[in-house]
Formats: structure tokens, sequence, C-alpha cells
């Protein structure tokens, strides 16, 4: 008989449905359950896609001895870390000061009151080599409940009070006088900016030295295996190269360890050369052997990554990548509704005998997809389907891609066994090398392999697919939003107009972007959004979730409508964003300390409000939510909001002065803070030639960082438009298109220089 899983819309959850663990969700129903019984709470936290996730449910959850010990003296609750993030930080970030590390499954056990008192990660079912499995541990802590539970409850008081101290101690407060000077320009300039300057100087050099010594130059990358595609890494590299010149020493090696580490992951085995995307990390350091699962999170930010490259060497290649990326998100990513879901497991059935639905798989419980499972099995390939399938071609092909006989895998990077036999593709020869050996051109091997993975594609078709974790997460939406929208521009070099959101047949890839970036911003303004209440929720699933967003849904979303602006010039996105910056203040800000936390006030079930100090798989909300700050502050000459910005970057400086590698987009945030206010308006008709030639202009280089504002002229409802922004700033009255052509208006510092009305002359102005 199902538990009370069942009913959740989770894919997580459900897929613990059938265990005979008597699971609970996150709740006052379990709580209160633990309280009337006097029992400990069990939690288990992970995620639908988690391989390890799955190896625990299989071994324990699903076994009727263990659940019979979890069901006699615990009280067992099941948690999808990535519906509630907030209940996710809270224990890990305890488990992680126990035993000195993370990752999930999640393990925890916890008083009633929800204060935990011991913790860990994955266990196994039996006692193995002096290490206690998990039923030795579940009796043991029993017993120390029975017995020594006053114990137990000291312990856990004095963990979470050294975690409150520590929380403190890592976000410091700032010092900050609102006494304000005339600078020569005008531009009132606060003492808490001078601080930035100082000490933020010494720590964006600091966090390049870290990256610089760290670097991998034989495999890109930085450090050791395992590797993981941390993008904001390499947004911090972009941005040193744009604000020190590419052609700079710094520049030039920021520009270079950021290509070679892209590059490096397109030749490897954690990019999918079949299907397109990039699988989550990988577990040697060359890039080899991946962790298959696939997160809309790392599309996103890859994407990005790739493009800014692009924009910073003009290497088409990259640009091919992030479309690589942005086709499997359409494919395979993107519910019918415009949403995108979240990811893909990494493992998958052997063999079978057809392709599930997405209904199949969103129904799959642990039960159904434990038979015959294995971590990769739709991705890897035996030497003799390559060989049946490509026919003449297939040496060829093997030799491109390291393919052998007996498999490419070695031993120490296969400890269970399962790619014995499989290969991996990854990209042992150049391009240059595969045309060589077949005795073409270059173009003409290109367009080989293309036809050869295709045909692949056809063949993996047919196989069981991995389960597809149909969550629509506002946090991770926006990440993706964002990269479309700036796909859009950096694809195609200008700024498109939405229109009505459908491209014509002569339209090229990129013109598509923009308005898939559109539809998945209106299925969460329709489906996630509280328009009276003005909050956003966290996911979608067969129908809006309970939780309402975190501060990451803010800031990420925030972010992702400034972007779309930037795209579309549509004003309504601006205006959202703003109201959306507005409420995340209202629900998150720290008053005190400057900073924003992962949760709400209030909450009665979590025993830690805590802040993200770490730009990890994805950047910490205050991260993201600096830039957002300053972004809308020099769009609408908005000096509370800079200043606000300013103060979120200083509430971190124990940590980015102590590590400034932790926090890298963070230190993004410092070249804005520090530097006097660039606007650049375009006045014109934003679908005409003349504007998008100007808004090209825009995107041709990275450089400073500077607030575009469209005023539309000759399009419906335009002088709506242009009288909010008057109303706005008043400054912007006069400025109109010159002789009827699109008109820029380069303003730094509250001065505007002569306008232009020619790329010639915009590149004059803007120094490029």
């Amino acid at each position: 008989m199902p538990n009370a899983l069942a009913h959740e819309k989770s894919p997580y959850l459900r897929q613990h449905a059938d265990n005979p663990v008597a699971w609970l969700p996150w709740g006052e129903a379990a709580f209160a359950r633990a309280r009337a019984e006097d029992k400990p709470i069990f939690l288990s936290i992970g995620y639908s896609t988690c391989h390890w996730c799955h190896v625990m449910a299989h071994e324990s959850f699903e076994s009727e001895a263990i659940a019979a010990l979890l069901n006699e003296h615990f009280v067992s609750i099941k948690v999808d870390r990535e519906e509630r993030p907030d209940v996710d930080k809270v224990y890990m970030t305890y488990v992680q000061s126990l035993t000195g590390h993370g990752g999930w499954p999640l393990s925890a056990w916890l008083t009633p009151e929800l204060k935990p008192f011991y913790g860990g990660t994955y266990f196994p079912p039996e006692d193995r080599q002096g290490r206690a499995g998990f039923p030795s541990l579940l009796r043991a802590i029993a017993a120390g409940w029975a017995k020594e539970r006053e114990k137990l409850i000291a312990e856990s008081e004095r963990v979470l009070g050294a975690l409150r101290e520590h929380q403190a101690g890592r976000v410091e407060s700032s010092e900050l006088s609102v006494e304000r000077t005339e600078s020569g320009s005008g531009a009132q300039r606060s003492t808490l900016s001078s601080e930035l300057a100082a000490r933020g100087g010494e720590a964006f050099e600091k966090c390049f030295q870290h990256f610089y010594e760290n670097f991998d130059a034989a495999n890109g990358g930085f450090g050791g295996a395992p590797k993981f595609p941390r993008a904001s890494n390499l947004s911090f590299l972009l941005r040193v190269a744009a604000i020190q010149g590419s052609t700079s020493e710094i520049g030039a090696e920021a520009i270079k360890m950021t290509a070679a580490t892209l590059r490096a992951m397109a030749r490897g085995g954690i990019h999918d050369h079949v299907g397109g995307g990039f699988h989550r990390y990988s577990v040697d350091d060359g890039w080899f052997v991946p962790h298959f699962e696939k997160m809309l999170y790392d599309q996103a930010q890859i994407a990005l990554n790739c493009l800014e490259a692009r924009q910073a060497t003009g290497d088409e290649r990259f640009a091919w990548l992030a479309r690589d990326i942005f086709a499997y998100v359409a494919r395979d990513l993107t519910s019918p509704a415009g949403g995108f879901f979240s990811a893909e497991d990494a493992d998958s059935e052997i063999g079978g005998t057809g392709r599930p639905t997405r209904e199949d798989l969103g129904r799959a419980t642990h039960a159904t997809q434990k038979a015959a499972h294995a971590e990769g099995a739709f991705y890897v390939w035996e030497k003799r389907e390559l060989v049946e399938r490509l026919g003449p071609d297939a040496a060829w092909f093997c030799a491109h891609f390291g393919v052998e006989e007996t498999g490419n895998v070695p031993a120490h990077l296969d400890p269970h066994g399962e790619f014995r036999g499989k290969n991996i593709l990854m990209q042992r020869r150049s391009l240059a090398e595969t045309a060589q050996a077949g005795g073409i051109d270059v173009e003409a091997a290109n367009e080989r392999l293309l036809a050869a993975l295709a045909q692949l594609d056809a063949v993996r078709a047919r196989r069981p697919r991995p389960h597809l974790d149909d969550k629509i997460i506002t946090a991770w939406n926006g990440l993706m939003i964002s990269a479309l929208a700036r796909g859009a521009v950096l694809l195609e070099g200008r700024s498109l107009l939405a229109g009505d959101g459908k491209p014509g047949a002569d339209e090229s890839p990129a013109s598509r972007l923009l308005p898939a970036a559109i539809r998945a911003a209106e299925f969460v303004e329709r489906e996630l959004w509280d328009a009276g209440r003005g909050v956003l929720f966290r996911c979608w699933r067969e129908g809006r979730g309970a939780a309402e967003g975190f501060a990451e849904d803010y800031a990420y979303f925030t972010q992702a409508l400034l972007d779309l602006y930037e795209a579309s010039f549509e004003v309504r996105w601006l205006q959202w964003a703003d109201a959306l910056q507005t409420k995340m203040d209202e629900l998150f800000w720290d008053e005190e300390r400057g900073g924003y936390f992962n949760s709400a006030a209030g909450d009665p079930h979590l025993v830690l409000r805590l802040k993200e100090d770490y730009d990890g798989a994805e950047p910490a909300p205050s991260s993201v939510a600096a830039l957002n700050l300053l972004r809308l502050g020099t769009i609408f000459h908005d000096e509370a909001r800079r200043e606000r910005g300013a103060r979120c970057i200083a509430a971190f400086r124990g940590q980015w002065m102590r590590a400034p590698h932790a926090l890298p987009q963070m230190l993004c945030a410092l070249e804005p803070a520090l530097d006097p206010p660039r606007h650049v308006v375009l006045a014109g008709d934003a679908g005409a030639p003349d504007f998008r030639a100007l808004a090209a202009v825009l995107h041709e280089k990275p450089g400073p960082r500077r607030a575009m504002i469209c005023l539309p002229f000759d399009r419906p409802l335009a002088q709506d438009v242009r009288r909010w922004w008057i109303k706005r700033l008043p400054w912007l009255e006069d400025m109109q298109p010159i002789e009827g052509r699109a008109t820029a208006y380069v303003c730094e510092d509250y001065t505007c220089q002569q306008p232009a009305t020619s790329a010639a002359e915009l590149r004059r102005r803007l120094g490029v």
C-alpha cells in the first residue's frame, strides 16, 4: 500500500511512495506525530535525479527489515531539496559542520522540535570495513534517544549555537555612513564606496590569482578531480578581461583560461555529443567520465559562459556550443506550456523496447525503476553498435571519439563495473586531424561527423530514456531565460523586438531564442506569480506548489527580467523587475547586517535562518541581487538602490576577503558599484534596421556595464511608454530621434555626450 507521499506532486517524493517506510512529507502533521509519539525524526533529503539517492533507496528504503526499524523508532520525513532549498540548506550546513562534507542523499536525525543531533549522507545497508551500516546506526540512535536523550539534545543546542555564531561572523555588518560629498561631476559618493574600493580591489586581485594558480593547463578547469563546471568562475574571469581589456596581460590570461576550459569541456565526455547539453560533472580531472544527470541550471549558465566567451574572442565555436545547449533544452527540457523542466536522471534502464512517455516517467517509483538500471546506460556505446549503424564511417568515427573494442573507460574510473565494454564519446582528435585521416577537408569532415551523430541520435531515441524531473522551478527558469535573452542578442549581434513571439520561416535559429524566453517568462507570470500579493511561488508541477519563492527565485528571476528587457526593450519586463526587487527587499533583506537571507522571516519550522555565502553550482542569491540592485539603481537614477547594492556586497566582506574565490559572482558586482553610472538611451523604432544597427554596437565587445533604455517611437503604445519613462526620469524628455533616424545618447556620471545616429559615431562615443 502506498504511503503518504503518493499524494505529493514532487517526482522525488513519488519515487518513494511505494516504500515500506511510513514516509511523511515535511509539515506540521509530521512534526505533530513526532511530538505525540515522543520519537526522533529521521529526515531524508534528496532529489529525483540523484544517483546515490537511488542507491540508498534500493538498498535501504525498499528493505522491509530496515523499514521496520524506521517505522518502530522514528517518524520518517522526505524532502525534495529542489522544492525546499531552505530546509536543505539548514540541515546540510549542520551535516557539513559535523562531518566536514556534504551531499545527497542527506540524512539527519532531529528532535521533535526539528533540532538536529546527528547526520550524514549515504549510509550502506550493512556494516562495512569498520563503518556502521544504516541498520546498526538506526539501532544505536534509537538506544541513545531512549537512554541518553539529554546529551543528544544538549549537543544539538551546542551545534546550533555555534552555527548561529559562525553565520554572524561570516556575514559581517558594515559601518554605513550616509555622509556624502559632492564630486567634481556632481555625483554623490558614499564612504562605503571608498571602503569597497580599497578592500574589494585587493579581493578582486586575489581571486584572479587563485584561479591562475589553480588552473589545470593540461585539461582546463581548476584543481583536480572531480571537476564541476562552476560557471561563476568563468563569469568572473570574463569580467576581469572586460575591465582590464582583452589585450592586457591579465585580460588575455583570463580569456585563455576561460576558452581552454570551455573547449576542454566541449571535447569531453561531460558534453553529450549526440544529444547536446552538458552532464553535471566529471569524476576525473579530464572531463571524460561524467556523472550523467543533466540539470537545467547547468545548461543555462554554461550557455551564458559560451556566449560571453564568443563575445570576448570572436570564436564561433563558442556560439556553436551555446546553440547546442539551447537545442537540447528546447527539445528535452521545455514544457508544452513554455516553462523549463528541472533535470534528467543519470540512471536509466538497460535495454528495453521503447521510449517511455513523460507521463510514464513522472509516475515512476523506485520500485518500477530499479530493475536493470545503470548510470549512463542511455549515453554509452558498445563498439559493435557503432559499426552496425555507421558502416564504413565507423572506424573513422571511432578514432575521432576514442572508441575501443573492449570499452574506453579505465577500471579506476569505473569502480562498480557499469561501463565495462562500453564507450563514452570524447573527442580524441581535432577536426583537422580527423579530416586528414579521412582524406577530406575540414568542412566535409564536420558534415560527416554531424551526420553520424544524427544517426546515433536516432538509435538512442529507441532506448529507454532517463527519468525526467518535470518540476518547473522559478529560479532555474530565471537562469534559462537570462541565457536565452542574452543569446538572442549576442548570437545575432542585435536586440530583437518581441513582436508576436512567433519566428518566421526565414529567421535564423537565434531568432527563436527570444520568443522561447518570453514564453517561459509568461508561464511564470501566469502560473507562479500572485499579482495581488506581489509574490512568486517556488515551483509548478500539476499546478502551483505550496511553497512561496525563496531569495534565489526572486534574485534569478529579477535578473532574467532585466536581461529580457535589454533583449526586447518591452518595458513590461523592466516594470516587473522593479516590483520584484522591492518585494525581495521586503521579504529577505537583513536590515541589521545587510545581504539577503535565503528564506523569509516567520517560518516556525526553520531552526536557522541562513544566508548563502558561496557561489557554487548556482550563484548565491545575494551575489545576483547585488548586481540587480545596481542595474536598477543605475537605470532609474535611484541612489538608495545603488547604496543597497554596495551594502549587500560589503555585508559579505568577511567571506570575500578571506576566500575571494568563494564569491566570484559577487565580486563581479564590484565594478558597477564603484564606477560612475553609465547609460545608453536609444530613441527610435526598436523594430527598424537603423535602431538595430545602433543596438548591435552595444554588444560587439565586452566592456564597462551600461544601463540601456529604449524610448520607442512609431510603435503601438509608444507614447504611453515614453510618458512612463519621462515620469520616472524627466531628463529623458528631450531625447528624440534626430531627423527621423534612430539616435543613441551616451551618458556617464550624469553627463551626456553629443548624440550619435550611426554605428560608427556610436563606437566613437563608447570609445571602442
